[in-house]
């Protein structure tokens, strides 16, 4: 529940695990609302508005705390002893729930990731004479159940470390942590009380059922009608551009002109994609959409379909129409290798680079200024160096994402590689796993070294990403069984009896053990469940209270109050 803050009932709020008393979230929040909703230019024109229409403030934006950061480059970005563990609760406390999260849910992923790489290892280099032809079998079975096992227990780590910082399970959902949340008809400044809102809905409760009905289904009218576009963008431009490359990359001998013509198609869909993700953008703002979280997670879910044409529809058409598992193999090692390595250097050095290049035309247009000093030009406070540092901003735009959105779909696209094409090359797993030890301390680097201090958001979950996890562990059941019908069944007339109908039940078992694990496994631990309850119950209690000491008017005392109850 969402309670007005009052230092007499301070008890009743749990403090921070830095000591504090309020998150980064909620501090952050503050700020915003005091030199942007108090401090006024005119009735109803903040002063800073003001003074960034006239250019005298040019960005707000919150700083590094020189010592904390100092603090998470020694014990997080620069230790290498232990490669996946990380000091989670003073980055949620600096970085804020959403941050925290993403690398609670990398640092788990990478540690998990140990067993499918050692796993396939042996599978890939390994000879095991007469009983070759069941290890690929047992291969796929062994990272299935992996990976069912580690998204649902990844849930249950999620709730836990939500339990431990004391944050609601729908905390995305709540209004009073988005600041763009807006109330039919109101400002989010000016939100109601809940007496006035609950005195008002028994005044007029025909029209306002009538009136939410009709924006409940305009709002999945619009979000149907934006997927169908999505969609039929898909099939009619992209996948023809796909296949065409597939094609041509299949029809292609020489190895230069593969190289080239990889080289212009990673162009021109970088170009494209960008523009979809962009267009999808537009679409998502014209969405009924209850607040920014939803809306984000709408616009998670088109750009992976675009980004998921672009990534697997060419190994489908290797895979499974040209039956080329040479060439597959090829594309997973030019996918996995030398993209993720172009791809990490591109992500580390380019904002260092435009860092550079930002600290050269200032200091170049200050020896214009001044007339050619002598010495190298100094910033005069840490404020004006990390201005010109780049914003944490996802490439599709900073409208509804961070740059948390390109970190999730890198890491989503890369689980979706190496989990549908497993049995191609078990290998791939050893690789992804090298990747994502690296990836945890070079995401920190960028964060604390060459970014701004990212916004804070209360996400509670990685939101979307994991349901388009789920929906690839369920791909890669289907694709993995249709590879080990392709390499079994040499000839392609898929009568490998009783191989293809073992292959089948083996698949139909799968897909049951996936959907039944989230049964037999709760997805929060007894003892979360047990706190959320307690909390749930004393702020029930709490909160019909104040409820009553609105309606009465403030007049009578807590005493009281209990008499009444």
């Amino acid at each position: 529940m969402d309670l007005q803050f009052d230092w007499e009932e301070v008890d009743a709020f749990v403090r921070q695990p830095d000591g504090m008393l309020f998150s980064w979230c909620e501090r952050f929040h503050f700020y915003r609302h005091l030199i942007y909703g108090i401090i006024q230019w005119e009735p109803g024109e903040p002063l800073l508005q003001r003074l960034e229409a006239e250019s005298i403030v040019k960005l707000v934006f919150p700083l590094h705390v020189e010592a904390k950061r100092k603090r998470l480059l020694r014990v997080w970005a620069l230790n290498w002893w232990d490669f996946t563990d990380q000091p989670i609760d003073e980055i949620y406390s600096y970085f804020g729930t959403k941050m925290a999260v993403y690398f609670s849910f990398l640092g788990m992923y990478t540690r998990w990731m140990l067993f499918p790489a050692g796993l396939g290892f042996v599978v890939h280099l390994v000879d095991f004479g007469p009983f070759q032809l069941l290890v690929l079998p047992i291969f796929f079975i062994s990272i299935v159940l992996w990976a069912v096992m580690f998204s649902q227990f990844w849930k249950r780590k999620n709730s836990a470390l939500l339990s431990r910082w004391q944050i609601s399970y729908s905390v995305g959902a709540y209004p009073g942590y988005d600041l763009g949340f807006k109330v039919p008809g109101k400002d989010r400044s000016s939100l109601q009380s809940s007496v006035e809102l609950i005195s008002k809905w028994g005044r007029d409760k025909k029209n306002d059922k009538e009136r939410f009905q009709r924006e409940e289904w305009f709002g999945t009218l619009m979000r149907f009608r934006n997927d169908v576009i999505i969609i039929l963008s898909i099939i009619c431009l992209q996948l023809p551009f796909e296949l065409a490359y597939a094609h041509l990359y299949e029809v292609v001998e020489s190895d230069y002109m593969k190289f080239g013509l990889t080289v212009i198609y990673l162009f021109l869909i970088q170009y494209f994609t960008r523009i979809g993700g962009k267009i999808s953008v537009q679409l998502i703002n014209n969405e009924n959409n209850a607040n920014r979280e939803y809306r984000a997670d709408s616009l998670v879910y088109k750009v992976f379909g675009l980004y998921f044409m672009q990534s697997y529809i060419g190994l489908f058409y290797h895979a499974l129409l040209h039956r080329n598992f040479k060439t597959l193999r090829q594309v997973l090692i030019q996918r996995l290798i030398v993209s993720e390595v172009l791809e990490n250097l591109w992500e580390n050095s380019f904002p260092y680079l435009k860092y550079s290049y930002k600290k050269y035309k200032v200091r170049r247009k200050s020896k214009k200024e001044k007339g050619s000093p002598t010495g190298k030009i100094q910033f005069k406070s840490r404020v004006e160096k990390e201005y010109l540092k780049p914003t944490y901003s996802a490439s599709i735009g900073e409208e509804l994402e961070d740059g948390l959105f390109d970190d999730l779909l890198e890491l989503t696209l890369q689980f979706g590689m190496i989990m549908m094409f497993a049995c191609a090359f078990p290998l791939a797993f050893a690789f992804a796993a090298l990747n994502n030890v690296t990836e945890i301390r070079t995401d920190a680097l960028k964060l604390l070294v060459m970014m701004k201090r990212p916004v804070p958001r209360a996400a509670a979950t990685i939101g979307a990403w994991l349901n388009i996890f789920q929906f690839l562990i369920v791909m890669s059941i289907c694709t993995n069984s249709v590879l080990l019908v392709c390499l079994y069944d040499k000839e392609g007339k898929w009568r490998i009896e009783p191989g293809l109908a073992a292959i089948l039940v083996m698949e139909h078992i799968l897909l049951l053990i996936k959907f039944g694990f989230s049964r037999f496994v709760p997805e929060e631990p007894a003892w979360v469940r047990a706190n959320r309850v307690k909390n749930a119950t004393q702020a029930h209690e709490m909160y019909s209270k104040q409820l009553l000491r609105s309606i009465s008017g403030g007049e009578r005392t807590s005493n009281e109050i209990m008499k009444v109850e």
